[in-house]
């Protein structure tokens, strides 16, 4: 073996192969063992290729020994090192690596002197095995961040389910990507076609495996001559957005910061909250102050959306009186309550839905630090207040067992405290809505908040934190906003002089589709009741 490093990785090669064996990355520890991060290392982890042995026959590079040349220094820092093997009939395979200084990425090129008998039909046939090793501090959730991603045909793409893709298009790179590491091959001239065989681990498997690539072919056409060289690529590190950019196209979507279904968030993300984040961790050098000053900005920035929210409450609460009262006079009839309810909001001027579209609005900024925390290496091993780790669960007690529906087997101190405060929220906003009738309806308010114990519990710290300083401002600002901001005697003043006014026609379409679905629902029952026979 031979030991190659500088100021970011420590590359272990072999000479079986002239391959890389296994890459330490020096800044990054693991939360599984507090143990240098290693990418590879494992017995059947290499990426080789066949060539031609004489008679037909073929044999992959893999099993073949290659003589290390001495590490150059050269002059621009970067370090450089090249195995060799001499085939019969003098044909020569040589392995180039280029290690740039304080860089991730290694160059590597494949010379061959006779590659038009080396190699079959023109192409390079390269096959890789690897496989992934825990880092996080558990294996579940990070099999689950567990993925493989590649660039086809000059799109990112990404299998996280399926076992299995074929390209249809040339592919420019691939990677085995775990929660906040990956380990990359880039064909500077393209993967011409191809096949991922990827197996991610189950759930209860105790190892500390993730994934496994299984005998994933890459073919690289190269032009029939007597010499020829393949440009390559290795990028062994971590999944960091403002790294990534720089390796190759679309790298930096590996960093996942909102796909498919909430591929919307990625904009938000990439934009404005990554923006934001940088410049208050400049200023700010313990990362739960700064998501602290961050969930201070967006609140700012969505205040605007929930004061009309507050006022349309306070609305609501005005009119409470009359809403219970109208409850108490149609009893069982819900269509006749919905029709005098719509022509309540109407006449005093409320937007039913006033309160809602402010809060919806809102989920796509959820969404979008969902994906943020998730992805976000930066906080990893930062420490705030009893959490160890940002990017990962806090834990005040630990169980002797887990708790199943995705609870497991701790507890988490951040989540409690934002459960709590959700749960507060709720308890304020009952007394700002019509009593529910339904059982279902009127109790949820209740439940809900506690239903997230079990999404949140194994959700990282820096979320829940963010969450529960997020609700501790909304409860501070509806109580200041209703109690001393507005006026609820003028609002029903000029609610009162809404209904007393001349009233023109002033129905929405929706509002008029909405009472003649009303009217005729209540007709129908209205038929069914003197149509039935009575008992």
């Amino acid at each position: 073996f031979t030991v190659v490093e500088n100021e970011v990785i420590k590359i272990t090669f072999t000479n079986k192969g002239g391959a890389v064996k296994s890459v330490e990355l020096k800044n990054y520890k693991s939360s599984y063992d507090s143990k240098p991060v290693v990418l590879g290392g494992a017995e059947k982890d290499n990426i080789t290729y066949n060539i031609n042995t004489g008679n037909n026959n073929t044999a992959p590079v893999s099993g073949l020994y290659f003589t290390p040349s001495a590490v150059v220094k050269n002059t621009d820092g970067s370090q450089s090192i090249n195995y060799t093997i001499n085939a019969a009939n003098g044909q020569t395979i040589t392995h180039q690596y280029n290690i740039k200084k304080d860089n991730y990425l290694i160059d590597w090129n494949v010379n061959m002197t006779g590659a038009d008998k080396l190699l079959s039909n023109g192409n390079l046939n390269m096959v890789w095995n690897w496989q992934t090793k825990q880092a996080e501090k558990t294996a579940l959730y990070e099999r689950q961040m567990s993925n493989i991603c590649f660039s086809e045909g000059g799109d990112f793409d990404y299998i996280s389910q399926k076992k299995e893709h074929k390209f249809e298009k040339p592919a420019q790179w691939v990677a085995m990507v775990q929660q906040f590491f990956n380990t990359t091959l880039i064909a500077k001239n393209n993967f011409t076609s191809g096949q991922i065989n990827w197996l991610r681990s189950l759930d209860t498997d105790s190892s500390s495996t993730l994934a496994k690539l299984e005998n994933t072919t890459l073919q690289i056409t190269v032009p029939v001559a007597a010499s020829a060289s393949i440009p390559l690529q290795l990028y062994y590190g971590p999944n960091d957005y403002k790294v990534l950019k720089n390796v190759a196209p679309n790298m930096d979507k590996i960093v996942n910061l909102g796909r498919d279904m909430y591929s919307f968030v990625r904009p938000i993300n990439q934009w404005i909250i990554m923006n934001v984040f940088n410049f208050l961790t400049s200023i700010v050098t313990n990362y739960g102050w700064a998501i602290l000053l961050l969930t201070l900005f967006i609140r700012l920035f969505t205040a605007p959306l929930m004061y009309g929210s507050y006022l349309s409450g306070a609305k609501m609460k005005v009119l409470r009186p009359e809403l219970d009262t109208l409850k108490k006079k149609f009893g069982e009839d819900q269509q006749g309550f919905a029709m005098e309810q719509m022509k309540l909001f109407r006449e005093a001027g409320v937007n039913p839905l006033g309160g809602c579209i402010p809060a919806l609005l809102q989920i796509p900024i959820f969404f979008a630090l969902y994906s943020f925390f998730n992805s976000n290496i930066s906080l990893r091993g930062q420490s705030f207040l009893w959490s160890h780790d940002l990017s990962s669960y806090d834990v005040i007690a630990k169980l002797p067992f887990s708790i199943p529906l995705g609870f497991g087997d701790h507890i988490s101190l951040f989540t409690i405290t934002a459960v709590l405060t959700s749960f507060a929220i709720s308890l304020y906003n009952m007394g700002n809505t019509p009593t529910q009738d339904n059982p279902a309806m009127k109790y949820m308010p209740y439940i809900f908040p506690f239903m997230m114990l079990f999404f949140f519990n194994r959700l990282p710290s820096a979320l829940t934190w963010y969450y529960t300083v997020s609700n501790t401002i909304t409860l501070l600002l509806q109580f200041v906003i209703q109690t001393y901001i507005i006026d609820h005697d003028k609002i029903l003043a000029k609610m009162q002089e809404s209904r007393s006014k001349p009233k023109v026609k002033t129905k929405s379409k929706w509002q008029e589709r909405y009472e003649q679905v009303m009217d005729s629902q209540k007709k129908v029952q209205q038929l069914k009741d003197k149509t039935q026979p009575k008992k």
